[in-house]
């Protein structure tokens, strides 16, 4: 790692158990939008990642999960309640 370049933790926790990551500082300044504190542009992009996750296992993914549909189904409605607007018109990425 470079001593140069500043960074930041953030916490992760949940009921069960907790964990951290470190990211360079400079890049959350980069994603951020007008105004978005550091854990809001994280919070954000982990939705982002997870919803992306969730479209891939339901529509690109290999074998049948029988219950991915339910999850990826609630995993867009949480993305579209933060975002207000759908995984696809984010990403362009439409089925």
């Amino acid at each position: 790692m470079s001593d140069d370049v500043e960074t930041i933790t953030f916490a992760i926790e949940s009921e069960d158990d907790e964990d951290e990551v470190e990211l360079p500082a400079d890049l959350i300044d980069m994603l951020a939008e007008q105004g978005q504190s550091p854990a809001e542009v994280v919070a954000d992009i982990t939705l982002l990642s997870f919803a992306s996750r969730a479209h891939h296992f339901a529509h690109h993914g290999e074998g049948d999960v029988p219950e991915i549909d339910d999850v990826e189904s609630e995993t867009m409605a949480l993305f579209e309640e933060r975002f207000g607007v759908t995984f696809g018109e984010a990403t362009g990425h439409q089925h």
